[in-house]
């Protein structure tokens, strides 16, 4: 086990409470759930040469598990996250289907990584909480062979979302002081701007950089929906500190307002992302 002790900050302490620890729970759905893109990042993999591969942001591997099975013994696939919860729950994944994965504790940020020890990046939803990016991916890109590839899925805009915004729309009359979403901070929509994403790659020394948006079809089970809109995003970290009263109301008034994603006894949704591409410079 690799452990790095590095200062705590706002996404170190919400990932390694009760953000981390929904996640942990309720694997198997967000799994499921994000299969889609998962499968996209190992097709990715096996499609190229790449034989040492790192998961940034892996949470519970998921993705760093399918790649470690993909590559098999000629390669290997590490996974870095800042959560423990999250990489207790991927450590004991590993294990129990013996697959050799490595995984990190630590702020991709800031781990000191051996140097050009990656032919290949790749992240599901993990490159948009950094709280600066530019020295992240400035630090991806030494821990990057030359020529190395990146290729990172991040959410569009919100706006492009609105399975991922239903709930704290629908709940915001209910709850007043549910805190409003800051464009650009570290977050789910960080990288919603794609030109901004472009400068911070640039910047970054990354070059070859290639972004372009897709839309995959996401589903979960009916049954599961209710436990996701209340545990997940900004409603599931409010609506924890509020009476039982306020928090039935809100749960069905915002159970109401998913309606339109439901489809019998699936829920049913189109991720709007951006598929992010790069290769390491030979720059320093």
């Amino acid at each position: 086990m690799d452990d790095t002790r590095q200062p705590e900050d706002e996404q170190t302490n919400l990932w390694n409470g009760p953000a981390g620890h929904a996640w942990v729970e309720n694997q198997a759905v967000i799994d499921a759930m994000f299969k889609p893109l998962e499968n996209l990042l190992v097709e990715a993999v096996a499609e190229g040469s790449a034989r040492r591969v790192l998961d940034v942001g892996c949470g519970t591997g998921s993705t760093t598990l399918a790649v470690a099975r993909r590559l098999g013994a000629e390669g290997r696939c590490t996974g870095i996250d800042i959560s423990e919860p999250m990489l207790a729950a991927a450590r004991a994944r590993a294990e129990q289907e013996d697959t050799p994965a490595r995984f990190i504790r630590a702020n991709a940020q800031l781990h000191t990584f051996e140097p050009a020890s990656f032919d290949m990046i790749i992240s599901r939803f993990g490159v948009m909480f950094f709280e600066d990016p530019v020295q992240a991916f400035t630090n991806l890109r030494h821990a990057a062979r030359r020529d190395a590839r990146l290729l990172a899925i991040a959410w569009r805009s919100p706006s492009e979302n609105p399975f991922m915004t239903t709930a704290e729309r629908a709940a915001a009359p209910l709850l007043p002081n549910l805190p409003a979403r800051k464009p650009d901070a570290p977050g789910q929509f960080a990288f919603a701007d794609s030109n901004r994403v472009h400068r911070i790659l640039e910047a970054s020394g990354w070059a070859g950089i290639d972004i372009q948006p897709i839309d995959v079809t996401c589903t979960l089970p009916e049954k599961e929906l209710v436990r996701y809109l209340s545990r997940f995003g900004l409603l599931g970290r409010v609506i924890q500190e509020v009476d039982e009263k306020t928090r039935a109301q809100v749960i069905q008034t915002v159970r109401a307002a998913f309606e339109p994603f439901v489809h019998g006894a699936e829920v049913r949704y189109t991720a709007a992302c951006w598929k992010v591409e790069a290769r390491s410079s030979a720059s320093p």
